[in-house]
């Protein structure tokens, strides 16, 4: 048996496997269509980014919880917010809600730089372990109130938020480059969001409806209200 056999008998291979699975079955048919973005979804092993038992689970289509109350999302809703931001290669983007550190890792093969803030502790310190260990080095993780954005290292050509708000934080909008997008959910914690795409143009607000989306809330001081 030649070496390619005893990779494609391992689990890494059969992980491999389960990625190409995601991106043709959950992925394109869903209307994920940016080569970039496929191309990433496919690259990350997202069972690193779970809980050792639910690692079978990593590429069902569906949320799993992290611990803390929070999940990391579906693999389809990273894709889709990922392909929403429209990046090129060469943006700083600026993450809200590390959580696992998994949309990170993504985002860190679609643009220059990413900076992800996480809210919760445990989550910050895990996520940047476990980024280190897996070779993610264009990607800075912070511990701190996400919904203040990261106003020392502003404007962002990219802000995508991964937690639910009630209403836009107007930090995210002072932080946006001019042509920025930004990406994220506006709602109630309990009727769920709509995803909105903002795109900053010659001192103008564009506006994109994406479509109703169930996040968890946004913490700290521009959260959401029932959770203040």
């Amino acid at each position: 048996m030649n070496g390619r056999d005893d990779r494609c008998n391992s689990t890494a291979c059969s992980f491999e496997a389960m990625r190409r699975r995601m991106v043709e079955e959950q992925l394109r048919p869903r209307g994920i269509q940016d080569p970039r973005v496929l191309e990433a979804m496919a690259a990350v092993p997202r069972e690193e980014f779970v809980p050792a038992a639910l690692r079978e689970e990593a590429y069902d289509d569906n949320p799993l919880p992290i611990g803390a109350g929070q999940t990391i999302s579906q693999p389809f809703t990273v894709a889709f917010m990922c392909q929403a931001l429209q990046l090129k290669g060469d943006e700083k983007v600026l993450e809200i809600g590390a959580g696992s550190g998994y949309g990170a890792a993504v985002l860190s093969k679609l643009a220059s730089r990413i900076l992800t803030v996480e809210y919760i502790p445990e989550l910050a310190e895990e996520a940047r372990r476990r980024l280190a260990r897996l070779g993610y080095r264009n990607i800075e993780g912070r511990e701190g109130d996400g919904s203040l954005g990261c106003p020392d290292e502003a404007p962002f050509d990219g802000i995508v938020v991964t937690a639910g708000a009630c209403d836009l934080p107007l930090p995210y909008l002072e932080q946006l480059s001019e042509g920025g997008r930004l990406v994220i959910p506006l709602g109630s914690q309990y009727y769920g969001q709509t995803l909105y795409r903002f795109i900053r143009h010659q001192g103008r607000l564009g506006i994109e409806n994406l479509g109703i989306f169930v996040f968890v809330p946004l913490l700290g001081r521009y959260g959401l209200e029932e959770v203040r």
